[in-house]
């Protein structure tokens, strides 16, 4: 079976003779194209579309929960001690507060520089489209720290709560660390197994993402693209020039400082990107990514637990869609927000942005829920936004995952869980170092004393009392 980074990297990196639309992401791209031109012709069937995006996103979202689980449990694992997995866990965070907390700002402050919804008409504005109401959940800092930890093992994985299946595996991964060293060699040779066949069933999910990308921009373009009044689109136009500022501005001069070029690494998960901005949502790149970055260079252990994590606390284009947002309503409705109220909504934005969903819909509920917390700001505005939600949602998830794949290295530059040489190597030539390395797993054979994925394997009469180690 082929690996995760062999299937999605095939649309460039593909053997000679190989046809270009054959590969993955030549394949979304067409999707793409095809999704908006069926869109605006045939608005009645790319409406009835939608279900081909929400197939294939509940298809994703069934393999996410165990591969975050198995992820952080063996980076866990695999730095041998407890202090050295906190040091990572705590830089980590202590990164994704920060750059949140510029990105919140640089959302605020483009809002009030473009003047966001500013003569609107009211009435004009309002759409038909029934927004999600915010009181669809609590999202106060309370209810956060409760809904955090779940009331049974398995209820975790069934209710869609990644903020819980990440604690889960954090308190399962550090009771690893305690048992004994055999007993850790067994239990972490059988979640790679496990890992692996979670990987090979996703593999199989992401033949599914042309259909899912068609699916999912026939229906953004249906029930949205015709009808979009001037201010909105304004908005969406002057909230991608926002999210370009901060990637290719921020996180850019991130990477600078970190010694990497972030053009460079957008091109080595270009495909993952262009998934993403295909399905509107994070967790179509999770797969991807947790395969290709240990694969560039970057440790196990950073890996396993930066990225999970981040799809929790790292969400930087749901902070720039939070603030921008709730300013263009405020100026909609004519509410006075001066720089006073404006602090106040930072602070209640860096609460209430952790509690944003991963999937494509989540960041409206929680903005939502944002704008009822407030007090001031008229719940009836969110209908004014929910018209063109799926065309700016795009960019927030594109954002939100690049932000994390940039957090990845960073971190792990920061611990020494990378190998620096190996990593500006591959990022010299993304496309060489991906076809080289498909190549290699392609032509490598199952010899005896191998497994399947070319590892060394203990004999069988071994492998009831030798630990099994992770390799970073």
């Amino acid at each position: 079976m082929r690996s995760q980074e062999q299937l999605l990297d095939s649309a460039s990196a593909r053997p000679p003779g190989k046809r270009w639309y054959r590969g993955l992401g030549a394949q979304v791209v067409l999707a793409m194209v095809l999704g908006i031109a069926v869109g605006f012709a045939f608005p009645g069937l790319g409406a009835d579309l939608k279900i081909l995006g929400d197939l294939f996103l509940a298809l994703v979202k069934a393999g996410v929960a165990p591969l975050v689980f198995l992820t952080i449990v063996m980076g866990i694992a695999s730095a041998g001690d407890l202090r050295k997995a906190s040091r990572v866990g705590f830089l980590a965070l202590v990164y994704f507060e920060i750059v949140s907390t510029l990105a919140l700002l640089l959302g605020l402050a483009a809002a009030n520089l473009f003047g966001v919804g500013k003569g609107v008409d009211v009435e004009d504005a309002t759409g038909s489209a029934e927004a999600p109401g915010a009181d669809e959940g609590d999202h106060g800092f309370t209810a956060f720290l409760r809904d955090i930890v779940p009331d049974n093992f398995v209820g975790a994985f069934s209710s869609g709560q990644l903020l819980q299946v990440v604690v889960l595996a954090v308190i399962f991964g550090i009771g690893l660390l305690a048992l004994e060293p055999h007993l850790q060699g067994r239990i972490n040779g059988g979640l790679e197994v496990v890992s692996e066949a979670f990987f090979g069933f996703v593999n199989i999910i992401m033949k599914l993402a042309p259909f899912g990308t068609f699916g999912a921009i026939a229906y953004a373009v249906a029930t949205s693209g015709g009808g979009m009044l001037l201010a909105l689109a304004e908005l969406v136009l002057q909230y991608w020039l926002v999210i370009a500022v901060f990637v290719f501005g921020v996180l850019g001069l991130v990477c600078l400082v970190a010694g990497f070029n972030i053009l460079r690494v957008l091109q080595y998960v270009r495909t993952e990107m262009t998934l993403v901005l295909g399905t509107a949502s994070s967790e179509a790149a999770l797969p991807g990514l947790l395969r290709k970055l240990p694969l560039i260079g970057c440790s196990k252990q950073s890996v396993g637990l930066v990225v999970p994590t981040g799809y929790a606390f790292n969400l930087d284009g749901t902070s720039i869609y939070m603030s921008i947002c709730t300013l263009f309503v405020a100026n909609v409705y004519g509410v006075p927000m001066g720089l006073p109220e404006q602090l106040g909504l930072l602070a209640i934005m860096l609460l209430t942005s952790k509690g944003a969903a991963t999937v494509s819909g989540g960041t409206f509920v929680v903005f939502a829920s944002t704008v009822a917390a407030t007090d001031n700001l008229p719940v009836e505005g969110i209908g004014v936004l929910f018209g063109v939600y799926r065309f700016m949602s795009m960019a927030t998830a594109f954002c939100n995952t690049f932000g994390n794949v940039v957090a990845t290295f960073v971190v792990a530059r920061w611990c020494g869980e990378m190998d620096v040489e190996k990593v500006r190597g591959a990022l010299a030539d993304p496309r060489a170092f991906l076809a080289r390395a498909e190549a290699e797993s392609a032509a490598e054979p199952t010899a005896p004393g191998r497994d399947a994925a070319g590892r060394d394997a203990a004999p069988a009469e071994d492998a009831r009392t030798a630990p099994t180690t992770l390799t970073k």
